[in-house]
């Protein structure tokens, strides 16, 4: 079982480098946004736009990446490139139709956006240039999912890592110089996306090359289309989950406040980033190991060791995360003072993506057992509860509610996804364990904030926070001495 597991981790730690590198991107540009966008109104702006390219992937791709996953992991040689040149063809011809259907709706998209009139002076065309960007995105970041499937499908984390790191560096160094020497303003955000985008498809070429063949199968493609449909909904409603707040928050308040909202929000995403480094070699983790005979042992125990993992990583990030945002570098503080007020949304936003980790976690038996029919229910679920929530509680109390929202959202899908696995593929978590960080985790949040709101929360008070959850953790015997420096071995050492 620990071979396993270190092999889970290996592939963990290598996707990481790109993810960390990737969300790091943005933990810089968000800063960086932050001082170069005269107005609050427009990083709401940006973020609107991208939440509508976040939502229109999931249309774009329809399951298919996870479709070719599926059946080329049960296959190799001259079938394996049959499954990828079916999905891949049948993705490029749909792209297209997608994007056909797009440019002719830019006229009601923009209506929608309610752009406000300041920033339709002078060059009101723009936003029509900046919906143009947003379709060539799309196509180009579809058709290469598959190629990504490949790369981490047949286990070539280093090249999937070191592609991404490239199109990381290029992104970064065209925003730079698009902001800071041509001033193209709002702009440059689209066309650095833009290029970095291309660049992905280029740099996949080989691959694509090597594994393409001129041929459809249409029985595979069908097959294909069965398992990977189930994921439009499911994966719609997932979005919805993911970016909804924001066009919400927008609605009920204005883009200046989903200004704040937003770039505040990218700070609790540092969760996500370690959610998304799991997940990447989670799903071709269990794919591989579901017919170990102790595979059911090994999943259990890969839950307790995420769930204890990023609750240690929720305090010290939750704890922190305020004093490094505020520190000040030559008279300039991380974050442009007008978007202090929206750190205290980045706990609850921690824990939301938290819990979207478990959500992940229950996702072997689903895949396992081919019951991916359910995750329509099971993201509907958590998509209705995320627009009632904001409804709820945005009016009465603001960006915290958006964020609240989201927490229920992931915490209901979790329960929900946990019931529907369990249903069909049975697995013995270690429920004692995982009851006993979680109640640790909901205390240390209720102080948190009691702390916080009353009487503040200084550094020595965080201090003493910390040391009384990593306490809590070995008198409640969550994990024993033993355990710990045995798997502190096995993470550092790889022994």
């Amino acid at each position: 079982m620990i071979e396993k597991i270190k092999e889970l981790t290996k592939d963990t730690a290598i996707y990481g480098i790109s993810t960390i590198v990737g969300r790091f991107l943005g933990f810089v540009l968000t800063p960086f946004y932050t001082h170069v966008l005269p107005d609050t109104a427009e990083m709401g702006i940006f973020n609107n736009y991208y939440a509508a390219i976040a939502f229109l992937n999931v249309i774009f791709i329809y399951g298919m990446d996870s479709a070719f996953m599926k059946y080329a992991s049960l296959t190799s040689g001259t079938e394996k490139k049959k499954i990828f040149s079916t999905g891949f063809i049948a993705v490029i011809i749909s792209s297209i139709l997608f994007a056909l259907v797009l440019f002719v709706l830019q006229t009601p998209f923009l209506n929608y956006l309610d752009i406000p009139q300041k920033f339709l002076q002078g060059d009101p065309n723009k936003f029509f240039r900046f919906f143009y960007y947003l379709i060539l995105i799309l196509i180009l970041d579809t058709i290469t999912l598959i190629p990504f499937a490949y790369l981490r499908l047949e286990r070539k984390s280093k090249r999937f890592a070191l592609i991404r790191l490239i199109n990381i560096f290029l992104n970064l160094v065209l925003n730079l110089i698009f902001f800071l020497v041509l001033r193209w303003g709002l702009e440059s955000i689209f066309i650095a996306n833009l290029i970095a985008s291309l660049l992905n498809l280029v740099l996949l070429m080989p691959d694509i090359l090597r594994n393409f063949e001129k041929r459809v199968d249409k029985e595979l493609l069908k097959k294909m289309l069965i398992f990977g449909i189930p994921y439009l909904p499911a994966s719609i409603s997932a979005t919805i989950v993911q970016v909804i707040d924001r066009p919400i928050v927008e609605k009920l308040t204005n883009y200046e406040t989903l200004g704040v909202y937003s770039a505040s929000y990218k700070l609790g995403t540092l969760m996500m980033l370690v959610v998304m480094m799991f997940q990447f070699a989670w799903q071709p983790f269990f794919l591989t190991n579901a017919k170990e005979e102790n595979a059911k042992d090994i999943f259990a125990k890969v839950l307790t060791l995420f769930v204890l993992f990023t609750s240690f990583l929720w305090v010290v990030i939750s704890l922190f995360i305020d004093d490094v945002v505020k520190m000040e570098f030559f008279g300039l503080s991380l974050y442009k003072q007008e978007y202090h007020e929206g750190l205290v949304i980045v706990p609850i936003v921690l824990l939301g993506y938290l819990f979207n980790g478990i959500y992940y976690n229950f996702q072997a038996g689903i895949y396992i057992e081919d019951k991916t029919k359910y995750f329509p229910i099971v993201t509907g679920i958590g998509a209705v509860v995320n627009v009632a929530v904001n409804f709820l509680l945005i009016p009465e109390i603001g960006i915290i509610g958006a964020a609240l929202a989201t927490l229920a959202a992931y915490i209901a899908m979790a329960v929900s996804l946990f019931y529907f696995s369990q249903k069909f593929y049975k697995v013995k978590y270690e429920y004692n364990r995982i009851t006993k960080i979680l109640s640790l985790l909901f205390a240390t949040t209720g102080v948190y904030y009691y702390i916080f709101y009353n009487f503040g929360l200084t550094l020595a008070i965080k201090f003493v926070m910390l040391i009384g959850f990593i306490s809590a953790v070995f008198v409640l015997r969550i994990i024993t001495k033993d355990e710990f420096v045995k798997l502190s071995k096995m993470l550092l050492r790889g022994k």
